[in-house]
């Protein structure tokens, strides 16, 4: 059976070989460092006890400098699995939820269509490269060059230009005996109306071509020149080749950039070009829509914290808001998200031409994780001077918590909201020390010890002292527990020194 051209791709994309490979084997923490994709582990193909068994995750490889077993994902199954390589296509198919190409006895027409597909792609990639250099194309550069991209930056990008007019590509590619049939495939022409000839779809616009993880052309998006235009972007509709939910711009150098350097995701293309440009190479954007569950597990496939940079308007803030809760049910231990969050009404392409890459940087320096950001939503601009505006802020956040899937996580994210909790509603963080005790009818601080010489002594009483309070305290609540809801508040602040304790509050 064939695979159609793609589908090894798409598959290893979407699948870890540091998952698969961490089934079978137990990675030693000292040597290994994971958020670099570099694992170490006893090799699995023969007994020692030593880690010679080595996992690059992000290159998609492994090495035993042991016994020399190496390969990628699809050999590792079948060695382990004792398969073959169909048979280990198919398990990891099944479990990153691919469905596998139907045994068609057309498969190999089906992949040389593809194939066409691509070549015509990149027809119209230079194409669009020499018209940016004629006459035609002299406002494109000039805003390409107020932007600050040279000749050279152009030609790395293969930045181009389609030109006005209803059929100029469509015309050169027939002059070429590329058939209509497959341009339109491509997405580069629209269906023609009646007695009509297909048009071009893209017209009058700076192009920039969207490549695959194997650096094939596979779409296009592009910027409108005349400012009245209805769309100032456009991409290349969905086609055989094209998935924008499934791809990011940039996509192949960001991976490969991606390593000891964060993975920035901008929202355009000027974005990415220019944050590349400046020396931040692990730049990506996805493709016109909102960040895509693919998207944003393709994302942590490349680096297990990617940097969320949006531009400082109302719709980026929007786009991070709305990430939070498609991100939320994805979030596992090592796999994160932070965000960086520009000034108002700027892009990184505004920051670094204003400032430079070092206040980029800096700005990067100080990304916020998504809790920060959760609560940023749930809080900012909203009172909370009554008890049924708490009550509601618990029940939201608390909705939203539940979402995430494992429960070591919803712990530290409940801890992390808990004290951002506090921190609002009691005006003042309690200073680490201060506990509270039983006053009549009422839970108060307790008075602060009178301060003696440092003793071993002394200090084993003060910690003692200290346990018995809260032992006090909570084993009252537990017999008690009418008393609960009128000592609430004093609970939530309660910090105890033991972990036993900490449990049962």
């Amino acid at each position: 059976m064939s695979l159609p051209p793609g589908f090894l791709d798409e598959l290893k994309s979407r699948t870890s070989l540091a998952q698969v490979v961490g089934r079978k084997v137990s990675w030693d923490q000292r040597k290994s460092n994971q958020s670099k994709g570099d694992l170490w582990a006893p090799c699995p193909f023969h007994q020692e006890k030593t880690a010679s068994f080595h996992v690059d995750d992000r290159k998609g490889f492994y090495y035993c400098f042991g016994c020399h077993a190496k390969g990628d994902l699809f050999s590792f199954v079948r060695e382990t699995e004792n398969v073959g390589f169909m048979e280990a296509v198919e398990i990891l198919a099944r479990e990153s939820g691919m469905q596998m190409p139907a045994r068609d006895p057309k498969a190999q027409e089906k992949a040389d269509r593809r194939t066409q597909l691509a070549e015509v792609m990149e027809q119209a990639v230079a194409f669009f490269k020499l018209q940016l250099k004629t006459g035609a194309g002299a406002a494109s550069r000039d805003y390409l060059a107020g932007r600050g991209l040279d000749d050279a930056a152009l030609e790395r990008w293969d930045i181009g230009f389609a030109p006005p007019g209803w059929q100029n590509l469509r015309d050169h590619l027939a002059g070429k005996s590329i058939a209509d049939d497959l341009i339109l495939a491509a997405g580069l022409t629209k269906p023609p109306k009646p007695g009509k000839k297909p048009y071009d779809a893209f017209r009058n616009r700076i192009m920039f071509p969207i490549r695959d993880a194997r650096g094939r052309a596979i779409a296009f998006g592009g910027r409108a020149m005349d400012p009245n235009d209805d769309a100032k972007y456009l991409n290349s509709p969905e086609t055989e080749l094209f998935d924008k939910g499934r791809n990011l711009y940039n996509q192949g150098p960001a991976r490969e950039a991606a390593g000891n350097k964060p993975l920035i995701v901008a929202e355009g293309y000027m974005d990415v070009i220019a944050l590349s440009e400046a020396g931040f190479k692990s730049t990506v954007a996805p493709l016109g829509t909102a960040i895509t569950e693919d998207q944003l597990q393709l994302l942590w496939r490349m680096h297990d914290e990617p940097i969320i940079a949006l531009d400082g308007d109302t719709a980026g803030l929007r786009a991070a808001m709305r990430l939070i809760d498609l991100a939320m049910p994805l979030l596992e231990p090592g796999k994160a998200l932070r965000f960086c969050l520009m000034p108002e009404g700027q892009d990184p392409d505004d920051v670094l031409k204003r400032q430079g890459a070092w206040a980029m940087q800096n700005l990067l320096d100080q990304s916020i994780p998504l809790v920060q950001l959760l609560w940023r939503r749930e809080t900012e601009g909203k009172s909370f001077d009554s008890p049924e505006r708490k009550a509601a802020l618990d029940r939201s956040l608390r909705d939203t918590i539940l979402k995430l899937r494992d429960p070591s996580l919803r712990r530290h994210y409940g801890e992390e909201i808990n004290r951002l909790r506090r921190t609002l509603f009691d005006g003042v963080r309690q200073q680490r020390g201060q506990r509270w005790q039983p006053r009549g009818s009422r839970f108060e601080p307790a008075k602060p010890m009178v301060e003696t010489k440092a003793s071993t002594l002394a200090a084993t009483n003060a910690a003692f002292e200290e346990q018995l309070k809260e032992a006090v305290i909570l084993a009252t609540l537990v017999t008690h527990p009418e008393l609960i809801d009128e000592f609430e508040a004093e609970l939530e602040r309660l910090e105890c020194t033991q972990p036993s304790h900490e449990a049962v509050r």
